[in-house]
């Protein structure tokens, strides 16, 4: 392991830029922003404070696509840090708590909301004891971007989260709080089934610890590599659905991660704990991501 960069406030959502460089988000209050690395960490900048960036996603022209909780708004950014808003409900219906995205092949945007309220989450930045018992109503979204429709596509997930596309074609999005990775059948980037149970993150449950699903990605050979927040680990999947390895990390939150350019065969994972940035040599490459 190496660690490419520390001091960082609430790290998530790396991406690896074509020159080699890494964004990230900072989600602590006093920063809010979204963070440009070197590769080798030798330098970093802020190109846009947003409020609290959460999932980030690169399309094909270089602009940063940013699920943001605090505004509750999609936005598309400039790497020089020029924002716009893209959308902020859905029919009428506000967003709640955005979280992750991804772009499908077809360049649609796919969204997922968390489906609770921040301040009832993390009252006073402070996590709620009693979050358990709170009322989720996670969702999931595709958004066009060229019209700039917005569709839910699932609700009803127990804080929805990490988001993907497989190998399969197949949309895969994570539920914290149960640590169930659900599948939904898709063809050409549009989803035409219903949720279905894919596979199981979490080691060993209780009920008093908050850990579960985060951010994930696939390998080119078919592997899901999934941050297991509260678990300081990145769960390995097969294309079954089984646990095939832990890998872990310095700390006990990783929130996110990237694979590396192709041959590096590495991971770039975010973790809070430590508030740093992690390099992990992993053996493979990723899934080219859609942009």
């Amino acid at each position: 392991m190496t660690v490419v960069a520390v001091g960082l406030g609430f790290p998530e959502a790396p991406v690896k830029l074509p020159d080699g460089d890494l964004l990230v988000v900072e989600m602590d209050p006093g920063k809010g922003c979204i963070t440009r690395i070197a590769s080798d960490g030798s330098t970093r900048r802020q190109i846009a404070h947003t409020g609290r960036p959460n999932g980030l996603a690169l399309d094909r022209n270089g602009f940063v696509w940013v699920a943001e909780t605090a505004q509750r708004a999609l936005l598309k950014v400039s790497l020089a840090g020029e924002c716009e808003t893209i959308a902020t409900d859905c029919d009428g219906m506000p967003f709640l708590f955005l979280n992750d995205l991804a772009f499908g092949p077809n360049g649609d945007v796919y969204l997922t909301d968390s489906g609770v309220e921040l301040e009832a989450l993390a009252p006073g930045g402070v996590a709620n004891p009693d979050y358990r018992s709170l009322d989720y109503d996670g969702r999931v979204f595709r958004i066009d971007p060229r019209l700039r429709t917005v569709e839910c596509i699932d609700r009803g997930i127990e804080f929805a989260n990490g988001i993907a596309f497989g190998p399969d074609g197949a949309l895969y999005v994570a539920e914290t709080l149960t640590g169930n990775i659900y599948r939904y059948a898709a063809r050409g980037g549009r989803v035409t089934g219903g949720r279905e149970l894919f596979a199981n993150v979490i080691e060993s449950f209780d009920e008093a610890v908050l850990k579960g699903p985060d951010g994930m990605k696939f390998a080119v050979d078919g592997r899901l590599f999934v941050c297991v927040f509260g678990q300081g680990d990145v769960t390995v999947l097969d294309p079954s659905g089984a646990v095939v390895e832990r890998i872990h990390t310095q700390g006990g939150h990783p929130t996110n991660l990237a694979f590396g350019a192709p041959g590096e065969r590495c991971i770039y994972v975010t973790e809070v704990d430590t508030g740093s940035l992690q390099l992990l040599k992993v053996g493979v490459d990723g899934l080219p991501l859609h942009g």
